[in-house]
């Protein structure tokens, strides 16, 4: 293959992977929709049904060297923190705010990266740095703003606005907490076995808070759950990863700001939503400072 054709297919890795990604918001919004169906029962099935998927990349990567005590104890840390508790934040949240302003505020995660880096790892951050996050937390404010001074029961947005962004700091921490771990371990192995991991706390969850009887789901649900789990977990972790190592970050991260875009899209023409001219810029100005700190120069 041609360094040419290499990077094409990392390119279309890419697009693949952020729009499958982007979809995952809609699917679970769809589910809520379609079924008085718990954030427990729906992170439960994505869980489950992607299980399978991960269990068979970890057996296939059993002859890599086995761990150390302390990459194991790092595993179930960060896959208790960044897959089952970011993931349940967002699926709570979901319940109360539209799919594009969810997906807008949980990309706000390389900004708390930023911000974690410097409370905790002494990492300074830039001229850049700094104007990137003034530009992309007032883009933030314009998107919430149309619920400022809106009617009580419009406080669940905000409570909905607040889980949402608590998923994208626990998926920051485990960014900033994991990036040694993932190089010592390997990328695929990493996320096989921290998905693994995640499931685990999800069943118990499902079995003290619901039980088998909150499986009777009507077939559309069930539909949504196995797309959500196939499709919108399973495929674009491995397509993200091989378009990582195909075209490095800094070009992913151009293709990654169509994420929130389609997911806008998408929760417009599936779920009726709407953005408003100030909440559209505000989006736009989201999108650009996150790409300001996550591009680098030159």
């Amino acid at each position: 293959m041609t360094p040419a054709a290499y990077r094409g297919w990392g390119l279309l890795f890419a697009l693949a992977g952020t729009i499958a990604f982007a979809f995952r918001p809609v699917l679970i919004k769809l589910g809520y929709e379609a079924a008085p169906v718990s954030a427990t029962t729906l992170l439960f099935l994505r869980m489950v049904l992607s299980l399978p998927f991960f269990a068979a990349v970890a057996w296939w990567l059993r002859h890599e060297p086995p761990l150390a005590r302390r990459d194991w104890l790092g595993i179930v840390g960060l896959g208790f923190l960044g897959y089952y508790l970011a993931s349940l934040l967002d699926f709570l949240g979901l319940q109360y705010v539209p799919a594009g302003h969810g997906r807008l505020i949980m990309f706000l995660y390389p900004t708390l990266v930023v911000i974690l880096s410097a409370l905790f790892l002494g990492k300074r951050p830039t001229a850049r740095e700094l104007a990137a996050l003034a530009v992309t937390y007032t883009g933030i404010a314009l998107v919430l703003s149309h619920q400022l001074g809106a009617p009580a029961e419009n406080r669940l947005f905000f409570l909905g606005a607040a889980l949402v962004f608590g998923s994208a700091m626990c998926y920051a921490v485990y960014l900033v907490t994991g990036s040694q771990l993932i190089k010592r371990v390997g990328s695929m192995r990493f996320t096989a076995y921290t998905m693994m991991v995640s499931t685990v706390p999800a069943v118990i969850q499902f079995g003290v808070l619901e039980g088998r009887a909150s499986l009777a789901l009507p077939g559309i649900v069930w539909v949504y759950a196995i797309v959500l789990a196939t499709v919108c977990t399973v495929l674009p972790v491995f397509l993200v990863a091989e378009s990582l190592k195909r075209i490095g970050a800094s070009q992913f991260a151009l293709i990654g700001g169509l994420g929130p875009v389609t997911t806008v899209l998408a929760d417009f023409v599936l779920l009726q939503g709407s953005l408003s001219v100030l909440q559209l810029l505000g989006g736009a100005l989201v999108i650009g400072g996150v790409l300001l700190v996550t591009l680098k120069k030159g």
